[in-house]
């Protein structure tokens, strides 16, 4: 009967926060005069897309490392470093697509020393995901006012949208038709992760490192190798959403919290949230961009601006207050050599 009245008791605590987010969204939709259909349309569905990239790609790779059994907290880090590189890269050759391998490249690096230094010497890993974010959120604005005399690069080139014919001008959908590549590269990306992970070998030995590596172990298979390769995937996963970000936008801006602004830390939430799935992840990752493109147009109402941009943040707490029921990896952030018990 207990655990039966536990379980009410939370099932009304969701219910009511639910209901005031709703509520208090109904009140931002009055005061700043928006409709429902400035929300479901085309131009809303577009412009969330392209939010989503950074997250989402940082939210699939932070999957791979955590299951298996690496927790990278430098998300934020790979899209800083890969955001710089993708556009000093441009500059450089002329060349987006260049710029665009340049960015990946500049990512994995950083994951590569991510690995060593959590793999191989067995440091604390979140202290070590920490340091990887504090290096890249110095050394972009750094290397930009080295080369460029400013934090923010100068303007370059960019991705521009590819219209599919026919389905692109379907009404509200055709806006998933009319996106950038970056944005093409995230719906195969989500696809090809849930695969892996869930139907490959690779993916079953990805579970198995972060569940039980000392079984992994006794079936013959390398623990170090996967964790290896995990966490590099998870740099050029991340590396393709930050450089797939910069060049969405053609430049980087290194003032503040750089271009980037938190969006690797909530990748971490999208991914808990999506209970490490690949698709929950992804839709989890479209609830915060699409909050965001929300954000910019209630901006434009009565309500002080400072206060509407905290409606993102806001809202990710609130679901995951709610309906955040998360099991992390049994084996994540502990360190394992061959032959342990």
């Amino acid at each position: 009967m207990a655990e039966i009245a536990q379980r009410l008791k939370r099932r009304w605590l969701e219910l009511a926060l639910v209901s005031a987010l709703l509520l208090a969204l109904g009140v931002l939709f009055e005061t700043t005069g928006l409709t429902l259909g400035d929300v479901i349309s085309k131009r809303f569905l577009g412009a969330t897309l392209r939010l989503s990239v950074p997250i989402a790609f940082a939210a699939l790779g932070g999957i791979f490392a955590e299951k298996s059994g690496v927790i990278n907290i430098g998300l934020e880090g790979h899209l800083i470093i890969a955001a710089f590189a993708s556009i000093a890269g441009v500059i450089l050759t002329g060349s987006v697509w260049a710029g665009f391998l340049a960015g990946v490249l500049a990512s994995t690096l950083f994951a590569v020393l991510f690995a060593v230094v959590c793999i191989e010497f067995q440091a604390d890993q979140v202290i070590a995901g920490l340091a990887i974010w504090l290096v890249a959120l110095g050394l972009g604005p750094f290397l930009s006012t080295v080369l460029y005399g400013s934090v923010n690069t100068p303007q370059t080139g960019s991705f521009q949208a590819i219209a599919i014919p026919g389905l692109a001008s379907l009404p509200v959908i055709g806006a998933l038709f009319d996106v950038t590549p970056p944005v093409y590269l995230l719906y195969v990306a989500v696809i090809g992760c849930w695969y892996v992970l869930n139907h490959t070998a690779f993916g079953r030995w990805v579970n198995a490192s972060g569940e039980n590596p000392q079984a992994l172990d006794t079936a013959g298979i390398d623990v170090t190798r996967v964790r290896y390769v995990s966490v590099i995937l998870s740099g050029v996963l991340a590396g393709i959403g930050g450089a797939g970000y910069a060049l969405s936008i053609g430049q980087f801006t290194g003032s503040g919290e750089t271009m980037i602004g938190g969006r690797g830390f909530i990748a971490v939430v999208a991914y808990l949230l999506g209970n490490y799935n690949p698709i929950g992840a992804f839709l989890s990752t479209t609830l915060f961009a699409g909050l965001q493109t929300l954000q910019i147009q209630l901006q434009t109402g009565v309500l002080p601006a400072s206060l509407v941009q905290t409606v993102p943040y806001i809202t990710v707490i609130v679901v995951l207050a709610a309906v955040g029921h998360t099991r992390t990896p049994a084996a994540a952030g502990e360190h394992y050599e061959s032959g342990d018990e």
